[in-house]
């Protein structure tokens, strides 16, 4: 198991030494802090499955630092340390969430067996679960958002118990990747992972495939089929786009939800199921509950534990992290991809632009640049292309002649079928002027030669 690690925040330099001392040897990853402010600026980058801070301290105190740890990173377990004038304070912040608090002076073993505490509780995964059975549960997600960060370990917590989890969030997010992170973190990730996209499903076709149905039910019932609910018995049934069900259909589920068992199309008899839900939508359920279109009833039966996935645009910090991934990628499947990395530009402009179509729009970008280039660096103009920027600006001049450059020599290269003596010549520039161009653009000549 990776080690713990864990924030210590104190403004007295003393003590800060004798507890990172005494975590340290007890198997934490210790980082440190002399003060809230300094605290908040570390927690992005450490990333602790724990806080210890003195309650007590000059600017933003032990509870005004909880306050804003609990804004953002809600999930995030803090024990109070304290001295015996300001128990009832800390007494106070049991309430409003801290995980524990601690009176100085303290003893060592009990703050050992405090966190050890909150670390089970709060990711209960780092200890129960075995590598072996449930390898890399988060592995399809990439990421290096403190965003993200929080909401998988919510996921990670909300995975342990039975009840239905909710996500909200655009399209392209990569609502079945988390669903699928939940599912293999989950107690029953053994048995079946069943996805069912419901806007693809035709309504006619909808209970047939859910329940499934009988032999001779209907015209072209010529066999006995399961549905896909039962065939996720005992495991995780992921409803995406829950908010395009037909509203028929949904006094359906409702039930299925309710009593736990179902009966396919032309049966007389029910079947218990025993599935985990977890459902997810882009669209505003909330407006389509008021707009009639979507029962309220079920909403709050699916929606036990909402999750909401950050489109792409607050999670900046892994766009240039996916890029990188998606065109390594396309690299090991393909010989022909010469593209190898972005431009230093390219980089800004996939660093800048609004993603209106989230993960799946970058991916479209990167699998279209890089099947598309002739060389190995993919750059700005090849990017803004994909992305149909319609901005108008006109490029500086600089960039402009650079642009044409690359151009005409890819194209006299094509003409040439990469025999650079015969570019150089046609170019009226001599062969070491003209490698010197090739060089400066990345251009190697070799793969616009035809075997």
């Amino acid at each position: 198991m990776n080690q713990s690690k864990v924030l210590l925040v104190d403004d007295d330099h003393g003590l800060l030494k004798l507890l990172s001392l005494r975590l340290e040897a007890a198997d934490f990853l210790v980082e440190t802090a002399t003060s809230g402010r300094q605290a908040l600026g570390k927690l992005e980058a450490f990333h602790p499955h724990l806080i210890i801070t003195d309650l007590r301290m000059e600017g933003m105190d032990g509870l005004a630092l909880f306050n804003a740890v609990q804004h953002k990173y809600p999930s995030l377990p803090v024990i109070i340390l304290t001295a015996h004038g300001t128990i009832p304070d800390a007494i106070d912040a049991t309430y409003k969430g801290v995980f524990s608090y601690l009176t100085k002076p303290f003893d060592s073993q009990q703050l050992i067996s405090n966190i050890k505490s909150a670390i089970e509780q709060c990711y209960p995964t780092m200890e129960k679960v075995n590598e072996e059975e449930s390898p890399s549960w988060r592995s399809g997600i990439m990421t290096q958002s403190p965003v993200m960060e929080e909401l998988l370990k919510q996921s990670q917590r909300a995975a342990q118990s039975e009840v239905s989890i909710f996500i909200q969030s655009e399209s392209g997010t990569g609502k079945e990747l988390l669903a699928q992170a939940i599912h293999k973190v989950s107690p029953r990730h053994k048995k079946p992972f069943v996805p069912i996209n419901c806007a693809a499903i035709p309504d006619n076709l909808l209970e047939s495939e859910l329940f499934g149905h009988r032999k001779g039910a209907f015209t072209g019932a010529d066999v006995n089929h399961i549905g896909l609910i039962e065939a996720a018995d005992g495991g995780t049934l992921f409803l995406d786009e829950i908010g395009d069900m037909p509203l028929e259909f949904q006094a359906k589920l409702l039930r299925v939800l309710q009593e736990r068992e179902i009966r396919p199309v032309g049966a007389t008899k029910f079947i218990p199921v025993d599935v985990r839900v977890i459902s997810a939508t882009h669209t505003d359920i909330d407006a389509a509950i008021e707009a009639g279109t979507f029962r309220e009833d079920l909403y709050y039966r699916l929606n036990v534990v909402m999750l909401e996935l950050p489109p792409l645009s607050e999670r900046r910090e892994d766009i240039l992290l996916l890029a990188n991934h998606f065109l390594e990628q396309l690299r090991s499947r393909s010989e022909n991809c010469v593209a190898k990395h972005f431009s230093p530009e390219a980089l800004e402009a996939l660093m800048t632009a609004p993603w209106p179509g989230n993960i799946r729009h970058l991916l479209n970008v990167v699998e279209q640049t890089a099947v598309l280039s002739l060389t190995p660096v993919i750059s700005e103009v090849q990017i803004k292309k994909a992305l149909r920027d319609k901005t108008g600006e006109i490029a500086p001049l600089a960039d402009a002649q650079s642009e044409f450059e690359r151009s005409y020599l890819v194209r006299i290269l094509q003409v040439t079928q990469g025999n650079v003596t015969q570019a150089a010549r046609l170019a009226k520039r001599n062969r070491t002027e003209f490698y010197k161009l090739l060089n400066r653009h990345q251009i190697k000549p070799k793969i616009f030669r035809h075997d």
